[in-house]
């Protein structure tokens, strides 16, 4: 089954419940659009104050809040360590304008999962979501099947570190293969990647199956009149 505006699989993991916080009520509406779009989320509420903020967010108890830094009452990190300290288990993704170094360091320390700045188009929060829900999928359950599924729900927080990256692949040509698979009419075989990025084919199916791995791509198999079925990749 898939969304017809979108042309993507309709996922069937439960929807997440977001909270969109920000104090520019056309950007609220902005971002409020973008969610709605990007199939397996949906918008609970939304908070133009750091005081609504956390009052919604005790009442709403949120998966996800989409959190911007400069409030008119408060700093957001301030509204963040509200959050943490109240025990709400929703996660956070920041969004804002704020470059300050204290401000990212800040942010880290108090576990975000993901930092966008101001400005940013629908896609580059739709990587974001789809990164998110990808690592809760693989952290669904009573425990991780082993640490292959541990590395690959790190590796999912915000960009992928080479540490934590399957050994052979790079950070640089994971980024590649990523776009073009973002760009692909439907969906991808491993030589249509390879041409794409300029690497071999058999480069191009490890990184390829990597992303199937940690649940951001699916595979089907396509089958011709003669020889293997055909492996095409889709981004999900």
């Amino acid at each position: 089954m898939t969304d017809n505006a979108t042309n993507r699989p309709t996922r069937s993991a439960p929807t997440t419940r977001v909270l969109i916080v920000d104090d520019d009520f056309m950007v609220a509406r902005v971002h409020t659009g973008f969610v709605t779009r990007t199939e397996g989320f949906e918008v609970v509420g939304t908070a133009h104050t750091g005081s609504d903020a956390v009052a919604l967010a005790r009442d709403l108890t949120p998966d996800l809040v989409l959190l911007d830094l400069y409030l008119p009452d408060r700093f957001g990190l301030d509204v963040l360590a509200d959050l943490r300290a109240a025990g709400l288990e929703c996660d956070v993704i920041v969004i804002t304008a704020a470059k300050e170094v204290e401000a990212v360091r800040g942010a880290i320390r108090l576990g975000v999962v993901d930092y966008l700045l101001k400005p940013f188009g629908y896609d580059d929060l739709r990587e974001r979501l789809d990164r998110y829900a990808a690592r809760h999928r693989l952290l669904t359950g009573d425990q991780v099947r082993g640490q292959d599924d541990i590395d690959r729900a790190l590796a999912m927080s915000s960009r992928a570190p080479s540490a934590v990256l399957p050994k052979g692949l790079s950070p640089e040509t994971v980024a590649l293969v990523e776009a073009a698979l973002a760009d692909a009419e439907g969906s991808l075989s491993a030589s249509e990647a390879a041409e794409t990025v300029g690497i071999s084919r058999v480069s191009a199916r490890r990184y390829l199956e990597y992303f199937v791995g940690i649940g951001t791509a699916e595979v089907n198999l396509r089958y011709g009149t003669t020889g293997r079925p055909e492996r095409r990749y889709r981004r999900v």
